[in-house]
């Protein structure tokens, strides 16, 4: 069997960009000590395709694939060389995507359709290698149970601005972590970037 690499060897003097502005999955990736950089993707083709599958009640999968794709096209077509990563994460509960709240009743409407009950967080990844225009794609899946919470709870928690701009209006990773009864997968995916997943699709593209 060959030997396992980590995500530092497979990029190895290789320039790696992060197309996200999401601040988890530039802290997952400095925690793994990867060396990168970030390019924010073009938000209104995202906001637009979001509305249209939404629309179109595509499924989680086809959903984050699909964002996953554009946000690493759009930076892809801003520059010369490199490997551009692109990634999307929803949560889902019972078929419905559950977004990012627009304000603290929504974050509240959200936290209270969680409570007590088993949801999916879903992540697509899409790897782009600039030199040689190969593109790949691929999802991971977490199952996270939430605990019975009480509406009091859910408010101190809005109130602290955390739920605002994460998927699901929680962070697993910071004081959102009292919401959550177990989860059934990668940590790393529900915080918004599996490691282990992305690591077996650059063995693939480099």
């Amino acid at each position: 069997m060959p030997e396992k690499r980590s995500l530092t060897n497979l990029l190895d003097k290789k320039q790696f960009i992060l197309a996200s502005s999401s601040p988890r999955r530039a802290q997952i990736l400095t925690r793994e000590k990867v060396r990168f950089e970030i390019k924010i993707p073009d938000s209104s083709k995202e906001e637009n395709i979001f509305s249209d599958l939404k629309a179109q009640n595509s499924c989680p999968v086809t959903h984050v694939l699909e964002l996953s794709r554009i946000k690493a096209q759009s930076v892809a077509d801003e520059v010369a060389d490199g490997i551009i990563l692109g990634a999307d994460t929803i949560v889902v509960l019972e078929g419905e995507i559950l977004g990012k709240p627009k304000n603290k009743n929504g974050a509240l409407s959200i936290l209270k359709k969680l409570s007590g009950r088993m949801h999916q967080v879903y992540t697509g990844i899409t790897l782009i290698n600039k030199s040689t225009g190969k593109m790949i794609s691929d999802y991971d899946v977490t199952k996270v149970k939430f605990k019975q919470l009480d509406e009091q709870k859910i408010l101190d928690y809005i109130a602290t601005g955390e739920p605002m701009d994460k998927a699901g209006a929680y962070g697993i990773q910071g004081m959102g972590s009292f919401l959550v009864d177990h989860i059934e997968g990668s940590l790393d995916n529900v915080i918004g970037l599996p490691t282990e997943k992305l690591q077996k699709m650059l063995s693939r593209l480099v």
